[in-house]
């Protein structure tokens, strides 16, 4: 069986992207949807995402990590669908689509730049050395010294699969305040077990739990990735965080076809 597919980028977060309209795509194969992310014996990426007919909205997001399992939502991989969406007509510059945690709006411009819709954010937990959030995804934020010299694998995977999480874990970030609208982002992706050059969901969170612990009393925050760069706009209702957006390129980089 042959499977045409397309590759996706949103700054290096890297996505397979295939159009399951039809609904032909074996969903439930955790190792070809493994082995079809695998840098050295597949197409090789962070995530696979498939779009697929909803009756309510225009489509319906349904995002893999590449360890092969269904996970919750990634930022990025919805900015690239979008963008996806875009380029097979399914949509034009506006867009309202389904993923894992809900309902989600975008646009989409003539420069590939999508700004997406996140979910509101209602707690924000504030602890001594981190705080927790989740932005589609549960994220854990960590201001350090160094983040360029951070050994963020290690020091992710042991706060990841430590005690404070459990067996569920956690994706884990690493930030550096350049000025009060500037953070630099590193991030650990549960699913991925590595650092990525982006995580769209962590750069969310990293600007709310930036506002919220203090950090910045900004509401539109640019946050650098390795990447490249991601803007988070919000508004803030006491401790609830509304209209939040996610903005950023997310990019074409080519298409084929894959025996499988």
């Amino acid at each position: 069986m042959q499977i045409e597919f397309y590759k996706y980028q949103g700054t290096g977060n890297d996505f397979v992207m295939i159009d399951n309209r039809s609904g032909f795509f074996p969903k439930e194969d955790v190792k070809l949807v493994e082995r079809l992310c695998n840098r050295r014996f597949g197409i090789g990426a962070d995530g696979l995402i498939l779009l697929e007919n909803d009756a309510e909205t225009d489509f319906r997001m349904v995002y893999y990590n590449s360890d092969g399992n269904e996970s919750s939502m990634c930022g990025n991989g919805g900015r690239c669908l979008v963008a996806f969406a875009n380029q097979l007509g399914v949509i034009e510059h506006k867009t309202t689509f389904i993923a894992t945690d809900g309902l989600h709006y975008a646009t989409v411009n003539d420069n590939s730049i999508v700004s997406l819709q996140m979910i509101d954010v209602v707690e924000v937990q504030k602890k001594d050395s981190y705080t927790f959030l989740n932005t589609g995804s549960p994220h854990h934020v960590q201001i350090v010294d160094d983040l360029e010299h951070y050994n963020v694998k290690e020091n992710g995977a042991a706060i990841r699969y430590g005690s404070l999480y459990g067996q569920k874990g956690s994706n884990i970030n690493f930030v550096k305040k350049v000025n009060d609208a500037e953070f630099s982002l590193r991030t650990y992706e549960r699913g991925v077990e590595d650092e990525t050059l982006a995580c769209g969901t962590g750069a969310t969170a990293v600007a709310i739990a930036m506002n919220a612990t203090g950090q910045t009393d900004k509401t539109s925050i640019d946050i650098n990735v390795e990447g490249g760069k991601l803007a988070v706009s919000f508004d803030k209702l006491g401790e609830h965080f509304t209209n939040v957006f996610l903005i950023g390129p997310a990019k074409f980089v080519f298409k084929g076809i894959i025996e499988i």
